[in-house]
């Protein structure tokens, strides 16, 4: 009897345990598995997402679009009968003017003669642009020869110049390619002198520090720090090389363009004047672009909002 007692009483102390273990291990584990739920719900949360601020992926030819869409409403606008073809004539009424002009030689030696005199013109703005911006620029005494000077060029119409250069050159192509010139360094000089002004002084201080020679300081300073200004007196002085080069070449010319155009004034030819606009137009768009190339392959380590 006290046998069976006792035994019976173990039995229900170790159920008890087991209960008190089983229940205490339940409330262990959902403790453990809930604090891992509240720790892991931070990481499951999606980040907010970021509005989008750069103006996105270069789209293909998009130089081409804005010309493209113009042709294509004058092209619509002629076909509907809306514009005054003795006025503005149709896009392929001068094309076919075009072809007729270039089948003759007129055209192309027009074209030969309007691109002699801005290259010629332009080279040589380019030079006295970058060497007195370079030498106003790494020179105090430079500086107070040449800037001055400068900004008081720039402040006079550079096509009221034209019956001064007329007297003192002559008539002749002189005149014209010095006019151009003066038109494409104006802007390079400018562009240039302002990004050699604005190059850090600490960088110079850390060629000091660094023992750099002058040639050195210059070929990994200046020139890089200076490039991107270059760059965009660059485009300018290609874009005035061309609004110079029409206007002077219908002063007491025989060729050119402008000499067709103006010729084309003279009797009417709107059609005429068309072609030369649209030529000019496409000179300038390719040597823009041209331009807009090489910046980016020479500064193809920066990374801006065009890149």
């Amino acid at each position: 009897m006290t046998t069976t007692t006792a035994a019976t009483t173990a039995t229900a102390t170790a159920v008890s345990k087991s209960g008190e273990t089983g229940e205490t291990g339940e409330s262990i584990g959902a403790g453990e598995t809930s604090g891992a739920t509240e720790a892991a719900a931070p990481a499951r949360r999606t980040p907010r997402r970021r509005r989008a601020l750069s103006p996105g992926k270069r789209l293909p030819a998009s130089r081409l679009i804005g010309p493209v869409l113009f042709l294509a409403l004058w092209a619509a606008a002629s076909a509907a009968g809306q514009l005054d073809t003795n006025a503005i004539p149709a896009p392929w009424t001068v094309l076919k003017t075009a072809g007729q002009l270039w089948s003759d030689g007129t055209l192309s030696t027009d074209i030969l003669t309007s691109l002699q005199r801005a290259g010629t013109g332009f080279a040589l703005g380019l030079t006295a642009g970058v060497v007195l911006a370079l030498t106003a620029g790494l020179s105090r005494v430079g500086e107070a020869l040449i800037d001055g000077t400068v900004q008081l060029n720039r402040a006079i119409p550079t096509l009221g110049l034209i019956p001064l250069f007329i007297l003192w050159l002559g008539i002749g192509e002189t005149f014209k390619i010095a006019i151009i010139a003066i038109v494409v360094y104006i802007p390079i000089y400018l562009n240039l002198y302002s990004a050699l002004s604005g190059i850090d002084h600490r960088f110079v201080e850390l060629a000091e520090v660094q023992g750099l020679s002058r040639l050195r300081f210059i070929r990994e300073i200046v020139i890089p720090g200076a490039l991107p200004g270059f760059f965009v007196g660059l485009r300018l002085g290609v874009t005035g090389s061309w609004l110079g080069l029409v206007v002077l070449e219908q002063i007491n010319a025989t060729s050119g363009l402008g000499y067709l155009m103006f010729q084309a004034q003279n009797y009417g030819q709107t059609d005429v004047i068309l072609v030369g606009l649209l030529i000019y137009g496409i000179f300038g768009l390719v040597s823009d672009s041209a331009v807009r190339l090489i910046e980016r392959r020479v500064l193809s380590w920066r990374r801006t909002l065009n890149s």
